[in-house]
Formats: structure tokens, sequence, C-alpha cells
């Protein structure tokens, strides 16, 4: 016997109905006012970037240095100094964020992994404040002043030392979820021909997991380019910085220009547009990194293998 229902037997209660409705639109304002603010945060940046760049002199963007105070907003000279110890980062983290995801993955007993996984994530954890401390206080005094005499006591190498420090984990961290992700099926079939674990990880693994390893190299040099505290401690630049391509000099970036720029009043009193160059800083940095990320996925979709 067949049971015929009504359409009103089969609409949901008028209580669940109105919870579900007011559930949905809840999650919808949630949803809205992020992209609220991140509006209004570009609007912010924008416009005061804007009236920075509309009353600035060319020749003011082309001085010896970064003094802003004095009316000397040389870009090359943050610029050059970002890429510096951000490239000394990558030179350190790449090689030991990969090295450390590659025997994760690859060779690490299970029992190994468990106790090791998270000491090195308990590396990211660490405040860059406490790197920045431990890059005066040990890598310059006891590691690089044995080795250069030259050397300032506050200088780029240190600080990018520091900073690939800091970025190692996040390397490691990505890089070992890509070689994961590569099938099993890909590594029994390497050993069946012969290859050696170690060749099967060279001549198969690294090649099918190259679009995550190249995310995770851009990924880190966007937290190294964006890093702040580290950089403010360890390079000296503080709110001036005379132009100079020596990694065992002083120098600031875009991020410590910021945070001395962003400190108070004091740090900005002289010219008019020293504080406006706080949000033209903020939206080149803001640029740059939209830059790797797009090239980042750019080359992520280029390279991806599909299994």
């Amino acid at each position: 016997m067949t049971t015929t229902l009504s359409i009103d037997e089969l609409q949901t209660a008028r209580g669940r109905r109105a919870r579900a409705s007011a559930a949905r639109w809840v999650f919808l304002s949630a949803a809205a006012v992020t992209v609220l603010v991140s509006l209004l945060i570009i609007w912010t940046i924008a416009s005061e970037a804007w009236s920075f760049a509309s009353e600035v002199a060319r020749d003011q963007l082309f001085a010896i240095g970064w003094y802003p105070r004095r009316g000397l907003f040389d870009l090359s000279t943050l610029l050059v100094n970002s890429a510096q110890i951000s490239a000394v980062a990558m030179i350190v983290a790449i090689p030991s964020g990969l090295g450390a995801a590659i025997y994760l993955a690859e060779y690490a007993q299970p029992r190994v992994r468990r106790v090791m996984k998270p000491t090195l994530e308990l590396l990211a954890s660490v405040p860059s404040v406490v790197l920045g401390v431990f890059a005066i206080s040990f890598i310059t005094p006891s590691l690089l002043s044995n080795f250069f005499d030259d050397i300032n006591f506050f200088n780029k190498l240190a600080a990018g030392i520091a900073v690939g420090l800091l970025v190692i984990p996040l390397i490691a961290s990505i890089s070992e979820d890509a070689l994961r992700a590569v099938p099993n099926s890909l590594r029994e079939a390497s050993s069946g021909l012969g290859a050696r674990k170690v060749t099967t990880t060279i001549r198969v693994v690294l090649p099918a997991a190259l679009s995550g390893l190249m995310a995770a190299a851009i990924v880190g040099f966007s937290r190294a380019i964006g890093e702040t505290m580290v950089v403010t401690i360890a390079s000296g630049g503080g709110d001036t910085s005379l132009f100079n391509t020596s990694l065992f000099e002083s120098g600031g970036t875009i991020t410590s220009a910021m945070a001395s720029l962003g400190l108070g009043t004091d740090q900005v009193a002289g010219n008019d547009l020293a504080f406006q160059s706080l949000y033209f800083l903020g939206a080149l940095l803001f640029l740059i990194t939209l830059g790797l990320n797009l090239i980042g996925n750019a080359i992520v979709n280029r390279l991806r293998e599909k299994y």
C-alpha cells in the first residue's frame, strides 16, 4: 500500500526554516565584514600612497639613501636591501627545509617522524623578535666575526641568516606535504626497475612534486621579504639608511622602514611627506607580494602533475 504525501507534509518545519535562514545571514554577514575590512584597508593605503606619489618630487626618489625626515626617499635603497636579505634567507632556508622535508617524507621511520616533525615546527613558534636578538647576540659576534674582520655589528648578512632560520619550518612543511602527495605507485615502479632509494627520490619523487616545491620556495620568499622584527633589529637600518650593496653593512628594508616610521610622530617629524611614505611603502610591499603570488600560481599551474 502506497502513501501519498502532500506538499505541506514535504516542506521543512517553519521554525527550522527560520533558523536555517538566520544562520545563513549570520555567516553571510561575517563574510561581508571581512571583505569590507579588506576593501577599507586597501582604500586607506592606496589613497595615502597616491597622495605621497603625487606630491613627492622625482629627484627625492633617487637620492643617496632613505632619509624620510630630510625628504630623501630613495626606494632603491630599501628594495636592494630587502632583496639581499631575502636572497640570503633563501640560500639558508631552501636547502635546509627541502632536505628536512625529503628525510621526513622518504627516509624517516614513523616513530622518528612523529618526534622530528613537531620539533621542526616548534621553530616556527619562536617569536621573530627572539631571532632578531639571537642574530645580534650570537650570529654576528660568535659566528660571522670569526670569518669577516670588517663586518658591522648590525649587518644584512646576519639578518638574512636569521630570517632563513625563521622560514625553514614553512618551506619544510609545504615541501613535505608535496612529497607525500606523490603516489606510492611511482616509487614502487621505480624500485621494481631496480632503482636505489636515492635515485627514486631524486629522479622520480622530486620531479613529480616540483609544483609543490616551487610553491614552497615562493611562499618562503614572500615570508622573508615581509619579515619585520628580525631585520629591524639585526640589520640596524632603523628609519634611515645609506645606499650600499655590502652584506657586511647595516641597511634598512621596506618592512623595517615601515616599522620605524610607525613608531610615533617623533620618528616622522621633519618633512611633511614622511608619514605618507609609510603608506607608500605599504602599497609597494602589497604589490610585491601580490606579484609573487601571481607568479607562484602561474608556475604551479604550469608544472602541476595530475595522477
